[in-house]
């Protein structure tokens, strides 16, 4: 298979690496608009970046007006304040959702299309520059040309197209990473090696995604196992890195069916998408069992399970009973039922999965009537 890499954005990773936003921004032009969570005000981590943007003599306006189920109609607010004051770039600081609001703004700001138009296929040329700041090293799409955006109409999980060269800079900085305690701490690391699996075993994958993933996955379970014996995790070497491995792996791959309706659960109910993720792990890696036994026989050995000499089939199901062995110590979230989820309300959501594009490149033909198989056993 051919492979098709393109990195718009500028990639600077390390620690305290957001120091070098001013010289970034600078080049930019004299006024930004930052576009954060209020939660980020109480780690200083908004302070920080609006002193080195002023030290870099250039503005910074903030807007954190992102409630916790923030739809993608919140990008229309902030656009109408980067207009107002004449912004000349975005930056994104925060999670999943920050980033795709911080991404809508940045190109809605000089068109005349609106949210809704976006959210149903149409492309746009103009915009004005993106630079992403993530608190998570969980974003897929960090690199893609397509991201998750949630319709403010149904709640549903949407995927936008973003023009070539959007993203400017994405500065990721491991000091700024989400301090998580306890059940959600642990399930990034689920959410995180269910994407990376998924990608490494789609039909897109490729030798230079395998080399990508293969890591992540290594780095992954490397954090499970961390949490499993009370060990401090470095967020800059493991899991920042794992972030990353991660997203340039899915630029390369894809994911599947199984973060689909991660992010399908999440754009409709008051779950996280980490949790979703964790929950449909074990499910997704039985229908990859199934579809790719090859692949999840390395992911085991890969997890350092008893792989040698073992036939393929056994050695790709030691992958899932060494994710189900590590949720059960951790006691990670098991089903989606203790989260008052309804089964019937979850048609539209297995609908809404089945229709992101990139579900297309999972190892086998995913039906609504699959996605929907996959909600009832994880229920």
């Amino acid at each position: 298979m051919d492979i098709s890499l393109q990195l718009d954005p500028q990639v600077i990773i390390g620690l305290d690496v957001i120091n070098r936003a001013g010289t970034i921004c600078s080049e930019l032009g004299e006024r930004v608009l930052i576009i954060t969570e209020q939660v980020l005000y109480e780690n200083r981590s908004i302070e920080r970046l609006t002193t080195i943007l002023e030290d870099a003599g250039v503005e910074a306006i903030v807007f954190d007006e992102i409630p916790a189920q923030a739809t993608a109609d919140v990008a229309g607010s902030a656009a109408l304040l980067a207009q107002g004051a004449r912004c000349s770039a975005i930056v994104g600081l925060g999670g999943l959702k920050t980033q795709s609001i911080a991404r809508l703004t940045a190109m809605i700001v000089k068109n005349r299309v609106n949210i809704f138009e976006l959210l149903d296929g149409s492309r746009i040329r103009d915009f004005i520059p993106y630079i992403a700041i993530p608190t998570t090293g969980r974003d897929p799409f960090l690199f893609s040309r397509y991201f998750i955006a949630i319709d403010p109409r149904d709640r549903s999980a949407k995927l936008v197209n973003s023009p070539q060269g959007l993203c400017a800079a994405a500065i990721i900085d491991g000091g700024l990473s989400e301090s998580l305690s306890g059940k959600f701490a642990s399930t990034t690391a689920f959410d995180g090696f269910c994407v990376a699996a998924e990608a490494y075993c789609s039909v897109k994958a490729s030798f230079l995604s395998d080399a990508l993933l293969e890591q992540a996955i290594v780095l992954y379970t490397q954090m499970m196992d961390s949490y499993i014996d009370n060990k401090l995790f470095d967020m800059v070497g493991g899991a920042t890195n794992a972030g990353l491995l991660m997203a340039m792996g899915c630029t390369v791959s894809s994911p599947g069916i199984g973060t689909a309706l991660a992010f399908a659960l999440n754009s409709r109910f008051p779950v996280a998408k980490s949790w979703c993720s964790t929950i449909l792990l074990p499910y997704i890696l039985e229908k990859l069992v199934a579809a790719r036994p090859e692949k999840l026989a390395k992911i085991a050995a890969l997890m350092g399970e008893p792989t040698m000499g073992a036939p393929v089939g056994e050695s790709a199901n030691m992958t899932i009973d060494a994710i189900r062995r590590r949720m059960g110590i951790l006691k990670v979230p098991a089903r989606l039922k203790d989260y008052n989820l309804s089964l019937d309300r979850l048609v539209p959501t297995a609908e809404a999965a089945r229709n992101l594009e990139f579900v297309a490149f999972s190892p086998w033909t995913v039906s609504v009537e699959d996605a929907y198989d996959l909600l009832k056993q994880a229920f």
